[in-house]
């Protein structure tokens, strides 16, 4: 997946970082509030060396800050960045997609604290708002030596 992060697409670069399960789980996670490593590894039922790899991975990359909480002994919590934050709407969009696709006996819902309403998510074009996936569209590859 690392040979995909020097990629012109954007698609590609993103997926070599959050384009496995365990990431994007680990991400739903935090953005359900969990900040330390048990919390996930309970929640996931993953490894703890597999955990451990991607939590530095989305650390790396900037989507979690690490931060001590303790000293003695020494423990670490994992934040949400502005760009961690900013990754729920792909979360919600994946979901979505999956309500559609793969929906079938008992799913999770995800709820607005303030209004007590299930979430719908849209994404639109914010230039035409027209809802992605309803007009056609085309790719532009780079111009080479550019």
């Amino acid at each position: 997946m690392k040979n995909l992060s020097s990629q012109p697409c954007l698609i590609a670069r993103s997926l070599a970082l959050v384009g496995d399960a365990w990431s994007m789980l680990i991400m739903r996670d935090a953005h359900a509030g969990s900040t330390r490593f048990d919390a996930f590894r309970k929640s996931l039922g993953i490894a703890p060396t597999m955990l451990t790899s991607r939590l530095a991975a989305l650390t790396e990359e900037g989507l979690l800050e690490k931060r001590r909480y303790s000293e003695r002994p020494p423990r670490d919590e994992y934040v949400l960045t502005e760009a961690g934050q900013d990754f729920l709407p792909v979360l919600f969009a994946l979901g979505a997609w999956g309500r559609k696709h793969r929906a079938g006996g008992d799913v999770t819902q995800f709820f607005d604290e303030e209004t007590g309403t299930e979430i719908d998510p849209v994404t639109i074009d914010r230039v035409t708002g027209a809802p992605i996936g309803s007009r056609p569209i085309r790719i532009v590859m780079p111009k080479s030596g550019a």
